[in-house]
């Protein structure tokens, strides 16, 4: 502890914590309110996320809290059973990922393809976007994201006519992401560390203050857990419903991917201790548990925070726990300022987010490994968009699982003449699996009749059942031809998988 001191470590740890209190503040409310859910169910999850997972994460300068990426979740939850289901099914998924970082799989989140994630955070973004422009001129948004593109025309109109939501409101928004694009190109590097999220919540807070704008305020008691629907045995036996129990599930699978992807973000940044991905997947469990036993928002690692982290200079899991303190004392000291912070300056803050998790140049490197890579990457964006989170994420596991099939059955088939009259040579480099049965199929066709077809097998690495059927039947048809196979079965028998385990 001595040395901790004495090198300096605590110095760079408080002013680390500083600026991630300051980045998480606006975002831990604005997040809430995105979710359906009041402005103190995202700072409590806050203020878990950086005492409680803080001091047991598995990467130390992770920091933890409410996630955009499952703002959509809790919202449609919360849509279509009631704030009383949160609770019970965040605690379930917290349980679920306790299970898994004790049973050791946490590395095991990171087997999914960067284009499924890439695709997910772009359709959240997408969906963040959708909604909040809503927010944005202080209306209420619709269920679902392209719901919220055909009402938005609709709601504007509606906010010029004064009938339904404020002009007013759309300016303090547009002005919050307008100087939040400001600071992001111009701020002098010497104020780097501040971030443009909190500039833009003091500049357009004290201006609505002053002029007195009529614009809709965040509503938060003194009391933090006044707002709050905690669990109740009703609410915990709910979870025996299916769809609940797939709620539970999906929020696990989708925040532990994000955190443990995140995790891994944050690695590369630092040469500091590496992450231990079940320690902190088991982390992020006890903290969702907590959060739901609060009525709280679910939490993940989230990679801006961690980012600010990482960059103000942080040395240990200490900034993570102390800003997790400044979130605790600023909203039980402090609730009169934070009831003085525009609805619609959070949603612009959001907005802004959304925009930025559509990442143009991560488009590009997907692409730059393929075009398959692309394609996976647009199908889950799109499917998030039209349908929901988790049915987005399934289309996209499912068109990475094929496109890796198909990659790994690739075939070169070719026919080239022999040496010997009458003879050709069937060429076979790859892997010949029931993808390519109708590719084997139709060079087999083009054989001459009277040819004897020497099968060289020096390059092909693997042949399954369907493929080595087709030679088989090719072979004992070809005598009606006058054609032969010749062929070493021995060697091409070895090529089988589940044969050659069983020599």
């Amino acid at each position: 502890m001595r040395s901790y001191f004495s090198q300096g470590l605590f110095g760079r740890d408080l002013l680390g914590s500083i600026v991630v209190f300051l980045v998480a503040l606006p975002l831990c409310m604005g997040i809430a309110i995105a979710s359906g859910m009041p402005p103190a169910a995202g700072l409590i999850t806050g203020i878990v996320g950086g005492i409680v997972v803080g001091a047991m994460a598995g990467s130390p300068l992770q920091v933890s809290g409410p996630a955009a990426g499952l703002a959509v979740l809790v919202f449609e939850l919360v849509r279509e059973y009631g704030v009383v289901a949160l609770g019970p099914v965040v605690m379930l998924a917290g349980l679920i990922q306790v299970i898994a970082g004790l049973g050791r799989t946490g590395v095991w989140f990171r087997v999914i393809s960067p284009a499924v994630v890439a695709g997910m955070l772009s359709g959240i973004g997408i969906l963040i976007v959708a909604s909040q422009l809503h927010v944005l001129i202080d209306a209420l948004p619709k269920a679902r994201g392209l719901e919220n593109f055909a009402a938005l025309p609709g709601a504007l109109i509606s906010a010029f006519k004064g009938e339904t939501g404020s002009v007013a409101a759309l300016m303090v928004g547009l002005s919050t992401i307008a100087i939040m694009l400001g600071w992001e190109k111009l701020r002098p590097q010497a104020l780097r560390f501040v971030p443009g999220a909190l500039l833009a919540v003091v500049i357009v807070t004290a201006t609505v203050g002053v002029l007195g704008t009529p614009v809709n305020k965040v509503d938060i008691q003194g009391n933090l857990f006044a707002t709050l629907e905690l669990p109740t045995f009703g609410g915990l036996a709910s979870l025996a419903q299916p769809p609940l129990l797939v709620a539970a599930l999906t929020f696990a699978l989708i925040a532990s991917a994000e955190t443990l992807l995140s995790a891994a973000a944050v690695d590369r940044m630092h040469n500091g201790v590496r992450t231990n991905y079940n320690r902190e997947l088991t982390a992020q469990g006890v903290g969702n548990m907590l959060c739901g036993m609060l009525g709280a928002l679910p939490m993940t690692g989230v990679i801006v925070r961690s980012a600010a982290n990482v960059q103000a200079g942080s040395a240990t899991r200490m900034a993570t726990i102390l800003h997790g303190g400044w979130l605790l004392v600023f909203a039980m000291l402090l609730p009169w300022l934070i009831r003085m912070t525009p609805v619609a300056c959070l949603a612009g803050i959001l907005v802004f987010t959304g925009v930025k998790m559509v990442n143009v140049k991560q488009m590009k490197s997907l692409a730059e490994y393929g075009r398959g890579n692309f394609v996976v990457y647009a199908a889950t964006t799109l499917a998030i968009v039209a349908t929901d989170l988790l049915t987005g994420v399934l289309v996209g596991f499912a068109l990475s699982v094929l496109k890796l099939a198909l990659q790994s059955s690739r075939l070169q088939v070719d026919l080239a003449d022999h040496e010997e009259p009458g003879m050709t040579t069937l060429e076979l480099d790859g892997s010949a699996t029931f993808f390519k049965v109708p590719v084997l199929a139709r060079t087999l066709e083009q054989v001459p009749p009277n040819t004897r077809v020497l099968l060289n097998v020096d390059r092909l690495r693997h042949v399954d059942q369907a493929c080595l059927e087709l030679l088989t039947e090719w072979g004992r048809n070809a005598k009606a031809r006058g054609c032969e196979l010749v062929v070493d079965w021995k060697a091409l028998h070895t090529r089988v998988e589940g044969l050659r385990r069983a020599a």
